[in-house]
């Protein structure tokens, strides 16, 4: 039994390290997986970041052009002080408009007193208010013409303010891309100072709404994750924090979850067979009692019988033997019990004479329709037994083959040898066992009598196994045919 459970123990052990180390691969394979997705999501994003830092670049080239298109222009303007004063005027404001239409920046002239001169259709108005804040993006120029002070306000063309927009709406598309993954990477993009966030993304915001929480988070993310340095239109700089995705901050911690759902399942395993065991000892004891009554039951019995059948009547040698059979059978019944959680002292006995001892007190005993054959070999056979005991399971086995055979049939007991062991089958003409029952027969507590406790088989089993160091089974079993238990021993 002891062997079994060890076998079972290292089963479950081995099969819950092969589980675990399932699991933890694929829990490592699957957060490899996460991981290749952030990188390829950082490497896509860091893509991007050139692909606005190249359209930073384009803008800035763009805006370049335009001052230098203004610088040329007030260049031109200024050819005219060159011109004769009396010269072709119309040919003068012809040139002007053909100059104005030509470029596509937008440009308003004033003089000095702020009013406009050119355009044509703003002519006459002062500069203020929105139309003023309008053209003040960009330093005006200054310059004179036949000696008469003008400025020139300038403001982006349609063509720049159209692809301004399209490099703000990059802009948000970058942070909203960056921001809202879809690999639910937890996400910082904060200003190149790492004092402002200009975006965030599956982190809660209380986790950085101040300086001294956003410097913490900053710090840890950092310590998995190197930033990543972008280039934004409104700002030179931008740093994109990020870490693990919940997933796999959660895949972490899978192995250890399974340890303790396994100890706590070893705990309550543990539990229900301790407790199983208790009933099983329990159920021993209780069954040890019934057994001690039982074997106490028949001499006691006939001792009693004995003593009304004396009175009155003269004392008889053959009385005096029947009754010290009785008694001898009480010491002996006080040796079985008296062994039993000890070791037993095991002594050369000749195994078939103790065999025929226990068959001679069952034989008186029992109905005489029950016939015993003995098959022994001529000259007795010696090994280490521990008689009382010995006799003890014969007895059992004995007892179990009446019951089976309703007491009517036959009982063979053979005795055979080699070199080295003994042999011991006991053989009965009675029910016979299934196979489920042979299964479980030397089970403690298990019994097919109404009244029994299923304790003979198991201490027999006990007695020959740990106590003999032999073995017994079941040799032949059919139903309604028979059974042959074999008992074999060592012959030193």
């Amino acid at each position: 039994m002891k062997k079994t459970k060890w076998i079972l123990l290292a089963l479950v052990v081995a099969l819950a390290a092969f589980a675990l180390f399932e699991i933890s691969h694929l829990s490592r394979q699957i957060r490899i997986n996460e991981q290749e997705k952030v990188k390829l999501w950082a490497n896509a994003i860091t893509q991007k970041a050139q692909l606005v830092s190249y359209s930073e670049e384009f803008f800035a080239n763009v805006a370049l052009d335009e001052h230098r298109k203004m610088e040329m222009y007030i260049n031109i303007l200024r050819s005219f002080n060159h011109m004769d004063a009396n010269a072709d005027a119309s040919f003068s404001l012809d040139y002007v408009s053909y100059i104005i239409d030509s470029c596509e920046t937008a440009i308003l002239i004033t003089d000095r007193d702020s009013i406009i001169t050119v355009p044509n259709e703003l002519s006459g108005q002062k500069l203020r208010g929105e139309l003023l804040r309008e053209f003040s993006h960009n330093e005006p120029f200054h310059y004179r013409i036949w000696g008469m002070p003008l400025t020139l306000y300038y403001k982006e063309s349609k063509v720049y303010t159209e692809l301004r927009h399209v490099l703000d709406g990059i802009n948000k598309s970058f942070l909203s891309e960056i921001t809202n993954n879809s690999v639910n990477v937890p996400v910082l993009v904060v200003d190149s100072l790492q004092g402002e966030v200009l975006g965030s993304g599956n982190i809660p915001e209380r986790e950085f709404n101040s300086a001294e929480r956003l410097a913490q988070k900053l710090c840890e993310m950092e310590e998995e994750n190197d930033p990543i340095e972008v280039r934004l239109a409104t700002d030179s700089r931008a740093y994109i924090f990020y870490e693990s995705s919940p997933l796999i901050k959660a895949l972490r911690w899978v192995p250890l979850l399974y340890l303790f759902v396994a100890l706590v399942l070893a705990l309550i395993t543990y539990h229900l067979f301790r407790t199983a065991h208790t009933m099983q000892q329990n159920r021993i004891w209780v069954g040890m009692a019934k057994e001690t009554a039982h074997q106490l039951g028949t001499p006691i019995s006939s001792l009693i019988a004995w003593t009304q059948y004396l009175e009155g009547k003269t004392f008889d040698q053959t009385y005096a033997a029947e009754i010290n059979k009785d008694l001898q059978r009480l010491e002996t019944v006080a040796h079985r019990f008296g062994k039993i959680g000890s070791k037993p002292e095991l002594k050369p006995e000749p195994v078939c004479a103790t065999i025929q001892n226990a068959i001679n007190y069952l034989q008186t005993r029992s109905s005489r329709k029950v016939k015993f054959v003995t098959n022994f070999p001529d000259d007795d056979i010696i090994v280490p037994l521990n008689s009382y005991l010995f006799e003890w399971v014969i007895e059992n086995i004995c007892k179990n083959a009446i019951d089976a055979m309703d007491g009517k049939g036959t009982f063979t007991a053979i005795v055979s040898s080699d070199t080295h062991h003994v042999y011991i089958d006991l053989a009965d003409t009675g029910k016979g066992m299934s196979p489920s029952i042979r299964k479980r027969v030397f089970d403690s507590g298990f019994t097919t009598k109404q009244r029994g406790w299923g304790l003979g088989l198991s201490l027999a089993k006990r007695i020959i196994v740990n106590y003999h160091r032999g073995r017994i089974f079941v040799k032949y079993s059919v139903e309604g045919q028979g059974t042959v238990f074999r008992i074999v021993l060592n012959r030193k």
